[in-house]
């Protein structure tokens, strides 16, 4: 049966064609934003849901943040400990063999190296803030510069210009980490080896005994600074492999938290796309018919 067209048809197909258009409107902003939805309101049912995960991941992140830049000083103080360490167990092997072979002429040379070597690990910065600082951050926690500063102490404190606060950082919910390391507290006793050394005067190749006797004292010193080095990496060690598991926690903490908040707002693109070809061929049709409908009238009917 023939049809006539009417304003009425013709308001049909009208709001057709707008739903059409606007349909492929939000297809192309999903395409762009890659979300399924552009406001939480258009959720629904997982509103409530997708906040709650929101709020954990910023939080989680926030937290994260802190454990690399814990995790980050911890290798800064990792890096200082085991050039001390190293350091001064080199220099007491090598004055060990110069009490050893009788030969001082190689003595002042060592000592003035390794104490370059272990005031820079104690004046050691990590962005500009030394990190044996404690909150004295405004300059070296180790204030000598040549050995002969180290002769002219009245005490081994003297040399130190940090204080006893020490960094602490809250890691995650309910775990609080205090972590920073003191200048005095793994310096001391190296100082206490360097004093005596100082004190021994310039050496040659024959030593006299009040020089052996004075190396062997500064070896036993060594000892003791060697000890509270390590005492303090092993300790730093511990920190370390906390650090390194709540950063991998966090990160999981994360992945999962992702999932969640993607699981409901993330566009599947190439389900979109599809989508996309298929309202676009709808409403070129729906142009076609609504062009068709408009050649038509009641003049055209009556003269068939």
């Amino acid at each position: 049966m023939t049809r006539v067209a009417t304003m009425a048809t013709q308001g049909t197909l009208v709001a057709a064609l707008g739903r059409a258009q606007s349909s492929i409107v939000d297809a192309n902003v999903q395409l762009s934003t890659a979300k399924r939805v552009q406001n939480y309101a258009a959720l629904g049912d997982d509103t409530r849901r997708v906040l709650s995960a929101s709020t954990m991941l910023a939080e989680q992140k926030a937290q994260g943040a802190v454990a690399n830049r814990v995790q980050t000083t911890l290798s800064f103080y990792d890096s200082a400990l085991n050039i001390m360490d190293s350091t001064a167990t080199d220099l007491k092997t090598k004055l060990l063999k110069a009490v050893g072979d009788g030969n001082g002429s190689a003595v002042n040379q060592i000592v003035s190296e390794s104490f370059a070597a272990i005031a820079g690990a104690l004046n050691t910065s990590e962005a500009g803030t030394p990190i044996f600082a404690g909150s004295q951050t405004d300059g070296n926690p180790f204030r000598l510069a040549t050995l002969s500063d180290v002769a002219a102490l009245a005490s081994p404190a003297d040399a130190f210009a940090n204080d006893d606060r020490r960094a602490s950082a809250r890691l995650e919910n309910g775990v609080d980490m205090r972590y920073g390391i003191t200048a005095d507290e793994v310096g001391t006793d190296l100082v206490k080896a360097f004093q005596t050394l100082a004190g021994l005067g310039s050496f040659s190749k024959q030593m006299t005994k009040a020089q052996v006797d004075g190396l062997n004292a500064a070896m036993s010193q060594l000892d003791d600074g060697i000890v509270a080095v390590r005492t303090a990496n092993g300790q730093n060690g511990d920190r370390q492999n906390l650090v390194d598991s709540i950063v991998k926690r966090s990160d999981d903490r994360i992945g999962v938290l992702m999932g969640v908040i993607g699981d409901g707002v993330d566009a599947n693109l190439g389900q979109v796309a599809a989508d996309l070809s298929t309202r676009q061929t709808i409403l070129n049709a729906s142009y076609s018919a609504f062009a068709h409908l408009n050649d038509l009238s009641l003049v055209n009917f009556l003269r068939s």
